[in-house]
């Protein structure tokens, strides 16, 4: 079991690396082989007298804590190197040598555009600060160069353009985007907690850097998170103009640039390609960049209407437009209700009734003897019913008290222009 120091643990990395820790902890995240039996959150608002117990008691630290927006340039230095040093002697002071991680930044390269950072002179000189500690006294140490990071809980109107940006779509503000050829590398902020979790396990990734280029070394004196993002900043802000339009449209794939899937692996040295269809895969930065936007919608937005079509018989109300995978929808049949009675030559369909008691009906129309297969189905026997491509099909409420709920959903969406829907009676 071990006992966690996290500094800086008020933080937008600290937010979420302590609530992941103390997910652990409760046993309510099991998947990453690792137990965590205290989690000591440290911010400007502890004491010394708490920062001395933890360091005597920590089995490691993650020092997150530092100063990016200072009033002047002199605090940098103080507050990325000054506490990074009360931090290593108090640690010192109890002989404690656990593992210790140093959050810093590629600013610390000083190399292009950051070759004249203040920033990045006090992170580089934590850096070499932290790794004189482990020549010192043999503690473990683990020095991150953090490119431009992302997700939720990331404040706005600070020091992350994504979060600026997703808070500006979300809650309707205005933004300016100086040059939108401009290229960031993104990490995404559960890619860098499972990279810190994966710490725990002594199975960082380790490298080298070259400027701002990052060579795989086993041995290397630095650390870094193997999963990344390039995009310019005018293909983010493409990407947020189709996340603000989803309520209207319903689509929730058509965000697909080439950015939208792309994917850097420093640890490759390669980028995945653009699928030739648009869709949103696992990892894709569109997938989480949307997340990212999500968290940041006021209440108002949280919750939207959807179009009813609304008659006699009941309703039918499309959910989730997609590109490539056709849609869901909800239908709602009155007690006695017949719908459908049409078939299609391609598209196909899965009828699942979630409320009520129904009949599908479906027939071959090119069996000469007009055979009709039956399916009696219920919202108590949950199950789903494919609906056959050149078979006219039917559902029929069995109710005479209670509405028929189906999810319905289709490969394709509707296009009046090429509808692939022809009336004919099963019966």
């Amino acid at each position: 079991m071990a006992k966690i120091l996290v500094t800086g643990a008020k933080g937008f990395v600290g937010k979420n690396l302590c609530a992941q820790l103390k997910n652990i902890q409760d046993g309510k995240a099991r998947n990453y082989g690792v137990a965590v039996d205290a989690v000591y959150e440290y911010d400007l608002d502890s004491t010394p007298e708490e920062l001395d117990a933890w360091c005597a008691e920590a089995d490691f630290v993650f020092n997150l804590a530092g100063v990016n927006r200072p009033q002047n340039q002199e605090e940098f230095m103080q507050g990325n190197f000054g506490f990074a040093s009360t931090l290593l002697d108090t640690l010192k002071k109890h002989g404690n040598t656990c593992p210790v991680m140093l959050s810093s930044s590629q600013q610390a390269s000083l190399t292009g555009r950051f070759g004249n950072s203040e920033y990045g002179r006090s992170k580089k000189a934590g850096e070499d600060l932290f790794l004189e500690y482990g020549k010192e006294t043999g503690a473990k140490v683990l020095v991150y160069r953090f490119p431009n990071l992302f997700g939720k809980w990331c404040r706005p109107n600070y020091n992350s353009a994504v979060a600026t940006f997703c808070n500006a779509f979300a809650n309707d503000l205005p933004y300016t985007v100086n040059d939108p050829s401009v290229e960031l590398e993104l990490l995404y902020i559960d890619d860098l907690v499972d990279e810190m979790i994966a710490c725990l396990k002594g199975e960082e990734h380790r490298c080298e850097f070259n400027g701002l280029s990052v060579q795989e070394v086993q041995d290397g004196r630095y650390c870094y998170v193997p999963v990344t993002h390039k995009a310019t900043l005018g293909e983010i802000v493409e990407l947020l103009k189709g996340f603000a339009e989803q309520p209207k449209t319903l689509m929730i794939d058509q965000w697909s640039t080439s950015v939208a899937t792309r994917q850097s692996s420093c640890e490759h040295g390669s980028a995945l390609a653009a699928p030739s269809v648009p869709e949103i895969p696992v990892g894709s930065f569109a997938k989480k960049l949307y997340a990212t936007y999500l968290s940041y919608l006021p209440k108002e937005k949280v919750a939207f209407p959807l179009k009813m079509n609304v008659d006699e018989r009941g309703s039918f109300t499309e959910l989730i437009h997609t590109v490539s995978s056709g849609q869901v929808s909800i239908n709602i049949s009155k007690p006695g209700i017949t719908k459908g009675q049409h078939w299609h030559n391609t598209k196909w369909e899965q009828f699942i009734v979630v409320k009520g008691h129904g009949l599908i009906q479906q027939r071959n129309l090119n069996d000469p003897e007009g055979k009709v297969l039956e399916w009696e189905v219920s919202g108590d026997k949950i199950e789903s019913v494919h609906m056959l491509p050149g078979y006219t099909h039917n559902i029929i409420n069995l109710s005479d008290t209670e509405d028929l709920v189906t999810v319905m959903y289709c490969n394709e969406i509707f296009n009046p222009n090429k509808p692939d829907t022809f009336f004919d009676p099963v019966k």
